[in-house]
């Protein structure tokens, strides 16, 4: 049985609408803050397509109209199931926009733990949106995946452990300074800008990082803006696994 859902949220961003159609319209600019590798067909009836963890999912672009409106929807499933997205473009003045966000579509039998963490989680994405146009505008990321099963550890034990081997205090509060000496990788300098009970963000000089510890798998999405980037997937793969190991 499927249920349906909508979820609209409104920001305001520290971007002129065309930086912000750059951010949510193209690929390079989705790679940039949201989760996976992105690719967008400029124009209606195109393809708009992620890939996070060797998993593709493609949607048809039902609406293109640059600086201003974005529409995707997937294909439904066997049972019906379908996801739509929906970004509205408002130029405010200024270097000043408000986006809305509209997500909705139809969810299976366990619509409400989808549904809850579909809605806890798009405050995160337009923070760590707001975080890439405000400190790396005009760059583009590349995206870092990673994930590791955390066995029968409790999402605090991970969250500690992960906290621990990033320096981070406990409870995690944004402000908090973040170090790490990751093998194979830059050493990591930066300050938590989000926190919450299942997920904290980090910003450096040269990158957007985010932990997320769900359950029974912890996962990464790290947005990399430095120019040495080459093997970091691997490395971030392997320090993973051996923090929780």
């Amino acid at each position: 049985m499927t249920h349906p859902f909508e979820i609209e949220l409104e920001t305001t961003l520290p971007a002129s609408p065309e930086q912000v159609w750059e951010a949510i319209a193209t690929g390079p600019g989705i790679d940039s803050w949201f989760m996976g590798r992105n690719e967008v067909e400029p124009r209606e009836g195109g393809t708009a397509a992620m890939e996070t963890g060797g998993h593709r999912e493609e949607a048809l672009v039902t609406a293109y109209e640059p600086g201003k409106r974005l529409a995707t929807r997937t294909s439904p499933g066997e049972d019906g199931r379908f996801m739509a997205f929906e970004y509205l473009i408002e130029g405010r003045g200024g270097a000043a926009t408000v986006l809305r966000v509209v997500h909705s579509g139809l969810l299976g039998d366990d619509w409400q733990d989808e549904y809850d963490a579909l809605r806890r989680g798009w405050p995160f994405h337009l923070g760590t949106l707001a975080q890439y146009l405000t400190h790396f505008a005009a760059r583009t990321a590349v995206p870092v995946f990673a994930a590791a099963p955390t066995g029968r550890r409790t999402a605090q034990d991970v969250r500690a452990a992960l906290a621990g081997a990033l320096s981070l205090p406990t409870p995690v509060t944004v402000g908090a300074r973040a170090q790490a000496e990751p093998a194979g990788l830059p050493p990591l300098d930066g300050e938590v800008v989000w926190a919450d009970d299942e997920r904290f963000g980090l910003r450096t000089a040269d990158g957007l990082y985010t932990f997320h510890h769900g359950a029974g798998t912890a996962l990464m999405f790290h947005h990399l803006f430095g120019a040495d980037t080459d093997g970091a997937e691997d490395a971030w793969q392997r320090w993973l696994v051996r923090v929780l190991g």
